[in-house]
C-alpha cells in the first residue's frame, strides 16, 4: 500500500514539473505583432488612472564620460597660456620703451636749446662784465689824485659805469624736467646728474657774487652819487649819449679816499663775479658737448 502510495506521490510531481517547464517555454516564445499591439494597448492608462510609483516614468540625467587628459596636452596648454602672457609684457615693455626714448629725446633737444641760449647769454655778460671790471680799475688809480687834480668829470662818468651789472638768468625748464625723469634708462645710465651738479652749483656761486656786488654798489656808490653829484651831472652820467660837466657838491679829500677805500671791495666782487661767470659758461659748453656726443645729435 505504501508502494503505491509512494509511485502515485511521484508521478503527480513529475506532471506538474512537466506543466511548469511547458509554461516557461511558451513564455519564453516570441509573441505576434498583434498580440504585442494588444497587450500594450491594454496597459495605455487613461486620464483618470494612475500608475504605481514602480511604473511611473522617471527622468535620468544623461551620465557625460569625462576622459582625461594626457599629461602632455595640459603642459602644452599652460606653456601656451605662459607665452601669450609673456609677449603681452615684451610687446608693453616695448611700447612703454619707445614712447620714454621719444620723451628722454624730446627733452634732450630742449636742454640743448637751452645750453645754447645759456651761452650766448653768458658770453654776452663776460663781454659787458670785462668792461666793468675795467671801469672799476681806471676809477680806482683816478682816486688815488689829490682832490684839486682830479679829474671829476671822468670820475663822475666811470662812478656811474661803475653802478652796473649784468645778472645770469639760466633756462631750468629742460634741467628740471629731467631731473623729473631721472629714473628713465636713457639718463639714469649717463652722467648727466653729474654735470647738472657742477653746473648749477657755479651757477648759485655766481649769483652770490651778484647779491654781493649790488650789496656794496647800495653801501658805497650810492650815497657817494647822492650827495657829491648834482642832478643834471647824475642824469648825464647815467646816460650813454651824455657827459657830465663835473662838477661836484661838497667833495673833499676824505670823499675821495674813503670811496677809493670801497672801491677795493667793489673791484674784488667784481672780478669774482667774472671768474665765476666764465666758470659757468665752461660748465654749459662742457655739458652741451656731453650731451651731443652721448645722445648722438648733430648741430
Amino acid at each position: 500500500y505504501f508502494k503505491i502510495l509512494a509511485l502515485n506521490f511521484m508521478k503527480k510531481g513529475n506532471n506538474q514539473n512537466l506543466k511548469s517547464e511547458a509554461n516557461k517555454q511558451k513564455a519564453e516564445r516570441p509573441k505576434p505583432k498583434a498580440a504585442v499591439l494588444a497587450d500594450n494597448t491594454a496597459e495605455v492608462p487613461t486620464a483618470n488612472s494612475k500608475l504605481p510609483p514602480e511604473q511611473m516614468e522617471v527622468h535620468h540625467h544623461p551620465q557625460l564620460e569625462h576622459k582625461h587628459k594626457p599629461w602632455k596636452e595640459y603642459l602644452l596648454e599652460g606653456l601656451m597660456i605662459f607665452i601669450a602672457v609673456m609677449m603681452g609684457f615684451v610687446a608693453e615693455n616695448i611700447r612703454e620703451s619707445i614712447d620714454n626714448s621719444e620723451h628722454a629725446k624730446q627733452l634732450i633737444v630742449q636742454l640743448v636749446n637751452d645750453l645754447k641760449a645759456d651761452t650766448t647769454q653768458l658770453g654776452y655778460i663776460d663781454k659787458e662784465e670785462t668792461k666793468i671790471v675795467k671801469y672799476n680799475d681806471t676809477l680806482f688809480s683816478l682816486l688815488q689824485q689829490p682832490v684839486t687834480k682830479a679829474d671829476t668829470r671822468r670820475i663822475q662818468k666811470l662812478v656811474a659805469n661803475s653802478h652796473s651789472m649784468w645778472p645770469f638768468h639760466p633756462s631750468t625748464g629742460a634741467t628740471t624736467a629731467i631731473k623729473n625723469e631721472l629714473h628713465l634708462k636713457q639718463f639714469s645710465n649717463s652722467e648727466i646728474v653729474s654735470y647738472f651738479s657742477r653746473y648749477e652749483r657755479n651757477i648759485e656761486l655766481l649769483h652770490t657774487d651778484q647779491d654781493i656786488n649790488l650789496q656794496y654798489q647800495r653801501l658805497y656808490l650810492d650815497p657817494f652819487l647822492t650827495q657829491h653829484f648834482t642832478p643834471a651831472n647824475m642824469v648825464a652820467a647815467f646816460d650813454s649819449h651824455s657827459m657830465p660837466t663835473g662838477q661836484m657838491r661838497d667833495l673833499s679829500q676824505h670823499d675821495l679816499d674813503q670811496l677809493a677805500a670801497d672801491m677795493v671791495l667793489i673791484r674784488i666782487i667784481s672780478k669774482d663775479m667774472l671768474r665765476d661767470n666764465r666758470e659757468v659758461r665752461n660748465d654749459a659748453v662742457n655739458l652741451l658737448k656731453y650731451v651731443k656726443e652721448h645722445y648722438h645729435l648733430e648741430d
